[in-house]
């Protein structure tokens, strides 16, 4: 079981959900396979379930219920896993972040994610609140989440970073003026890490900017390329490189006519003058 993953049932719903899954599984001394052939979902299917990557639908909880004869528990908890503001397929995109040698992203309207400061990502999550978006549990656990991820940026060795931001993500204000200033300050210290590219795409490219939607791709030790992709609703995982291949040769594209990281550093200090 060399590769068995721990779980911390604290770490979000899907992992207290896995956790007690896998707990009821062994408590009946069935393997996966096992419980794939009394669900009628595969091996593969148990494990994503079980380790957090997959969402527990109400499908799969109803027949995981019958086959432990659990009555309507893991039902019961699986529906509360759903009220996740997590969307799906991102769980195992970070685990593939956690892992890559380089990341390359565009973000549109907001600072990504991973760069941005506490009070940002705070003020970002209180208006999803305030909007009725999602609830405060949901804004915590996002929040959590994100200190993880930024975390995991300064592993040993840390991945080479290509950071590309759509000038609005940049020029909408979020968060009162010292939110913004500070947050420019930041952008400009990543872009001073020997590990980063930090690149402004301008609102002038027009019809040459190659992304309509934000979007991931990371690399992997092996060589292999996994992209990620939102939209208001749900999240797309892509390892089939019939697909990965053209969001990378997009993202090269994009790279050539965005700002270099001089121009866009001086870009970020013009902004912060302008929340002073």
């Amino acid at each position: 079981m060399a590769n068995r993953k721990e779980l911390d049932p604290e770490e979000s719903p899907r992992a207290a959900f896995g956790a007690r899954l896998r707990r009821l599984r062994e408590e009946r001394g069935w393997t996966q396979h096992e419980m794939a052939e009394r669900t009628g979902y595969s091996a593969p299917h148990i494990s994503g379930v079980e380790t957090g990557v997959r969402t527990a639908t109400a499908k799969f909880t109803v027949r995981a219920d019958r086959a432990l004869g659990t009555g309507e528990a893991l039902t019961r908890q699986g529906a509360a896993t759903r009220d996740s503001a997590i969307l799906d397929g991102f769980p195992e995109f970070v685990v593939y972040e956690g892992r890559a040698t380089e990341i390359r992203l565009f973000e549109l309207g907001v600072v990504p994610g991973l760069f941005q400061t506490p009070e940002y990502a705070a003020a970002i999550t209180g208006g999803s609140v305030r909007r009725g978006a999602i609830t405060e549990q949901q804004a915590e656990e996002r929040l959590e989440l994100l200190e993880r991820r930024q975390r995991a940026l300064h592993r040993v060795p840390p991945p080479q970073i290509y950071v590309l931001m759509d000038e609005s993500c940049i020029r909408q204000r979020v968060g009162g003026p010292q939110v913004m200033a500070d947050q420019m300050d930041y952008l400009t210290t990543v872009a001073d890490w020997p590990n980063t590219v930090v690149q402004v795409a301008p609102f002038e490219l027009g019809e040459r900017r190659s992304f309509y939607t934000p979007v991931t791709l990371v690399a992997l030790s092996d060589r292999s390329q996994v992209a990620y992709a939102e939209s208001v609703h749900s999240g797309q995982l892509e390892r089939d490189m019939r697909f990965v291949g053209p969001l990378l040769t997009a993202y090269h594209q994009l790279q050539a006519e965005a700002l270099s990281q001089t121009q866009s550093v001086a870009m970020f200090n013009q902004v912060r003058k302008g929340t002073s």
